[in-house]
């Protein structure tokens, strides 16, 4: 989990910067950030995978591939990365077994080791490899196997009038922020 980090300025000093996350007593073993935004993002991020409940967190490569070993093909989770400089790794259910994949964050955006494509957000990344031709993505592994009905019906919501369309749909306030606080068909 991001705890704690550091972000530099662009004068090249380096300030502390506390993540307003449940455990602050946890250190990490993440680089320092490039900048606030970037530092910004990586927060956000950690937020919205801990409300996913595909994040698991520290979790070691063997723990991951266990988890997906009887799963059916496609099935993924997310995890910290036990890398220095990278802040987390999809790890997915191939045809021939799991695999792991490194999420790179590098100026701003998010890509798997080895692919030219990069995304805004990590849920864009997953979000394209779930609904493109390959898909090798198909569902993720929850922590928790039942989901809400609200889970249930924001993944509906969101599939059938899509992110853009939150703030035009008649919905109380409540029911709004509810479904900006995960806006992805995942």
């Amino acid at each position: 989990m991001v705890a704690h980090g550091a972000v530099e300025d662009t004068s090249g000093t380096s300030a502390d910067r506390r993540a307003p996350l449940s455990h602050p007593e946890n250190h990490t073993h993440f680089r320092s950030f490039r900048s606030e935004s970037d530092f910004k993002t990586i927060v956000e991020t950690t937020s919205m995978l801990e409300e996913s409940g595909f994040y698991w967190g520290p979790m070691t490569v063997e723990e991951a591939h266990h988890k997906l070993k009887k799963e059916p093909v496609g099935t993924f989770l997310i995890r910290d990365s036990q890398q220095k400089d990278v802040f987390f790794t999809l790890s997915y259910r191939a045809a021939l077994g799991p695999v792991s994949v490194r999420i790179h964050f590098q100026s701003s955006r998010f890509s798997l080791m080895g692919s030219k494509e990069s995304f805004d957000t990590l849920f864009q990344l997953l979000e394209h490899y779930s609904s493109s031709a390959k898909r090798s993505l198909l569902r993720p592994y929850r922590k928790q196997r039942v989901r809400s009905l609200q889970e249930l019906c924001r993944t509906r919501i969101i599939e059938s009038a899509g992110a853009q369309a939150i703030d035009e749909l008649p919905v109380n306030p409540v029911v709004r922020d509810f479904l900006r606080s995960f806006p992805y068909r995942l």
